[in-house]
């Protein structure tokens, strides 16, 4: 349900933004404010790709805390998912982070199942400017409530990211989903003068190129 292009900042120390938790939850520990983001993404411009996800993390000393809700589909098919988030910083070298999710998908007039699973992720600072981490999504478990015989995909994730600046960042993560071929998404993130930053790349399951552009105002990202 997640945008592979939206977390790849998680293996960054610079880059780091609240939608890098959607990758791996131990970018979570990164986050030195409370921030809240939203993100909406209409996928081959059809309305039945709608995809939605709102995140709000809350550092404190004991760790830093964040919620998400996540919506892809529209009224005849849908996925949702909602899941509370805690990471915190093992020193100066390894951040961990763990989320537990809330999963339903409805189809109305035939089924409606859900389940409860988790994810869990570590990063390691390797040097000042290369980061490393790995990332499980439903290692065990996640059966839908209603079937007893189907469950969700459990997903492997090894990334890594190097800062060959303060301002440009390479990242990429080798994915491996249950039963489906091994996917690498690959970009690049540069700011410019700390107000406008653009990035690129590419996820190679299904050869999509994707690139971007925005702005810092103040406290606001667009």
């Amino acid at each position: 349900m997640a945008a592979s292009y939206t977390g790849l900042g998680a293996y960054s120390l610079n880059h780091a933004d609240v939608f890098s938790v959607t990758s791996n939850q131990a970018a979570l520990a990164q986050i030195k404010n409370p921030t809240f983001g939203v993100y909406g993404e209409r996928r081959f411009l059809l309305a039945n790709t709608n995809m939605y996800s709102s995140i709000v993390a809350l550092p404190t000393v004991q760790g830093n805390f964040a919620f998400q809700a996540d919506y892809f589909g529209y009224k005849n098919f849908n996925e949702s998912q909602l899941g509370f988030a805690y990471a915190r910083s093992m020193g100066t070298k390894l951040d961990i982070g763990i989320k537990f999710n809330y999963y339903s998908f409805r189809i109305p007039g035939y089924q409606n199942s859900s389940t409860v699973n988790f994810e869990i992720g570590a990063i390691a600072h390797l040097t000042g400017k290369l980061n490393a981490g790995v990332h499980f999504y439903n290692p065990v478990g996640g059966y839908l409530s209603k079937t007893g015989n189907e469950k969700l995909s459990s997903v492997y994730t090894f990334g890594i990211g190097y800062e060959a600046s303060q301002s440009f960042l390479i990242s990429a993560e080798i994915v491996k989903q249950e039963d489906l071929p091994v996917n690498v998404n690959a970009g690049v993130q540069y700011n410019f003068d700390k107000q406008f930053f653009a990035c690129f790349g590419i996820a190679s399951q299904n050869n999509s190129p994707y690139a971007g552009a925005g702005r810092q105002l103040g406290q606001l990202s667009c």
